[in-house]
């Protein structure tokens, strides 16, 4: 117990050196989707699955001029949709889950967008990282988001350990970090693996955290 103890207690001050470090340079990290209000973060967060932000960016203007309120999306056609997010991934599921989400929202929760993961989660095309995403950053709850970004960066550095799968992540990371910081850190440990922690080649001579890595150290 007192060797589980220590090792969850290393893990705390590394993650706080690192969000020391990277708060140095992000001091007002940000997610890179643009929106204006909890329906624009939602319909966005949905169309970003396997799909990058500024390829969703491009599409959301036009979607949000044709149906600017979850009640317009809910009235909607799937077709309607379908024609105006083509250009993302999977844009025949999106559609049907788009159309759903807003149908369930207007149903269920009375046109507003709900707060809660647990609720968020009852929407049609919202799993555990989106509904984290929504309440994080719409919301502003301690949560921890982990995408395929999260999930690979928290490991590398040795903020998780052994994981599997990214709740496995976001429960140990949520575990180490100040809840307070939860927020930011989502959004630094995306864009530090958007841009520098790479999946096949992380750019380590530009890393600010090389110092702290179990990547580094063992391969460097």
């Amino acid at each position: 117990m007192a060797f589980l103890f220590s090792h969850m207690q290393k893990r705390k001050e590394l993650a706080l050196k690192i969000g020391e470090i990277f708060e140095k340079y992000q001091p007002v990290p940000e997610t890179e989707l643009d929106f204006v209000n909890p329906y624009e973060l939602i319909v966005s967060v949905i169309l970003s699955a396997q799909c990058t932000d500024k390829r969703v960016n491009l599409i959301t203007p036009a979607l949000f001029d044709c149906f600017p309120t979850v009640e317009s999306l809910a009235n909607a056609e799937v077709e309607e949709v379908f024609a105006l997010i083509k250009s993302c991934s999977y844009p025949n599921n999106k559609a049907k889950h788009l159309v759903g989400m807003a149908n369930t929202v207007m149903e269920k929760f009375k046109g507003k967008i709900p707060e809660t993961i647990e609720k968020l989660q009852k929407l049609p095309g919202v799993g555990r990282k989106t509904a984290n995403v929504v309440a994080s950053v719409a919301f502003n709850q301690p949560t921890m988001p982990v995408d395929t970004h999260v999930f690979r960066v928290a490991q590398r550095i040795g903020l998780a350990k052994k994981s599997k799968t990214a709740l496995q992540v976001e429960e140990q990371l949520v575990k180490i970090i100040p809840k307070e910081k939860l927020h930011d850190y989502h959004h630094w440990l995306i864009l530090h693996g958007r841009y520098i922690c790479q999946a096949r080649k992380p750019k380590c001579e530009m890393c600010p955290i090389v110092a702290h890595c179990n990547y580094f150290k063992k391969n460097y």
